[in-house]
């Protein structure tokens, strides 16, 4: 059986072990394509099913890469960039030449200058110890700049193997089924979804009769809200289409909810704006510092929404983070969900979000 790799996720088949990674009933190996019953689910139902791994086993996989020669196509969210950037890549993939390539551009603001962000991400990468042959921008589910990038992958690679790597949710299999259908005209060859975890081993697609083209298993980072919510919440969470900036002018003392799943206390400082840039369907509340604990506490999953009746049973309590931020053009970013642009600075504010959910601040994106 050991030869025998399904066409989803990339898990080897077997038929004994409905509770493994990688289980088919025998019926299905008659069939041209062979995909886990897992993938079949997923596919046909959007039904998820666990899998037997833990976050390390997928670490270990990707490690495999530093044994071998290829180049490296490292992709992130721009819209979580924090969330889906791996530390630590370099290690895990030897001396290999990398690409990072910033997918989901179609939910940014159209009025964002490209150039600029490709010297932002160039920045963020340089300070997380990563040094990288080139930018590019794509959207793997509008397929917009694939072409371009395509060739460069062709030039870079110089006729060896492309690994493309990167966090669960980050739309690598989406990305790779642009590639494939750009080149061949086959549609959603590789399981997707919005789920984290699709991927459960390499999948290794020819690019000619020398090198092949991997799909690696997302890495999984637990400080990612995709991990705390429902499904159905992280559909509303997950932008889809351009992101609509919201801004508020904020007094002191004033707070602002996304949702229930995170809030914003501006707790001193002058009259200040807060550009908001969460999925659009995001409901964003706003009230009194001081009344703000007991409408929590009284409108969860109502007023404040998301979260579902689902994910409250899921959800850590809020944990508050504070920033005094003293320069202006700065970020709060909740990892998964959004980010608060400070356009002003000399603010001091709490930015809470479930505990386990990384609150960090950078340099503004936008």
């Amino acid at each position: 059986m050991s030869d025998i790799i399904c066409q989803g996720c990339g898990a080897e088949i077997q038929t004994t072990d409905p509770k493994q990674a990688g289980f088919a009933p025998q019926s299905a190996l008659e069939k041209d394509d062979v995909i886990c019953k897992r993938c079949f689910r997923l596919k046909h139902y959007n039904e998820v099913q666990d899998v037997p791994y833990q976050d390390d086993d997928f670490l270990e996989m990707l490690n495999q890469i530093s044994k071998t020669k290829g180049l490296i196509v490292q992709l992130v969210d721009i819209f979580d960039f924090n969330g889906s950037f791996i530390p630590g890549l370099k290690r895990l993939t030897g001396q290999n030449p990398i690409i990072l390539v910033g997918n989901k551009m179609d939910v940014l603001p159209k009025s964002v200058n490209h150039n600029k962000v490709k010297q932002w991400l160039r920045n963020e990468a340089k300070e997380n110890g990563l040094d990288i042959e080139a930018i590019y921008l794509i959207s793997a589910e509008k397929q917009q700049g694939i072409e371009d990038l395509s060739k460069a992958i062709d030039r870079y690679r110089n006729d060896g193997d492309v690994y493309v790597v990167g966090t669960t949710n980050v739309g690598k299999s989406t990305f790779i089924n642009a590639l494939i259908n750009r080149t061949s005209g086959v549609k959603n060859a590789i399981t997707t979804s919005y789920f984290p975890g699709t991927t459960l081993g390499f999948i290794d697609i020819p690019l000619d009769a020398q090198s092949s083209l991997f799909d690696t298993p997302g890495v999984i980072h637990r400080h990612q809200m995709a991990h705390y919510v429902s499904d159905q919440d992280l559909k509303v969470i997950t932008p889809s289409k351009e992101v609509k900036p919201k801004a508020y002018q904020l007094n002191e003392q004033q707070t602002l909810y996304f949702g229930g799943l995170a809030r914003l206390d501006f707790e001193a400082g002058d009259r200040s704006s807060f550009i908001c840039y969460f999925s659009n369907d995001m409901l964003i509340h706003r009230t009194k510092l001081e009344n703000a604990d007991e409408l929590y506490k009284n409108h969860l999953g109502e007023l404040l929404s998301p979260p579902d009746q689902e994910t409250i049973k899921l959800l850590p309590p809020l944990k508050g983070t504070t920033f005094k931020i003293d320069r202006p053009k700065m970020d709060i970013v909740f990892s998964g969900l959004g980010w608060i642009t400070v356009p002003d600075g000399d603010v001091t504010v709490t930015a809470y979000a479930s505990k386990g959910v990384r609150v960090s601040l950078r340099s503004s994106l936008i």
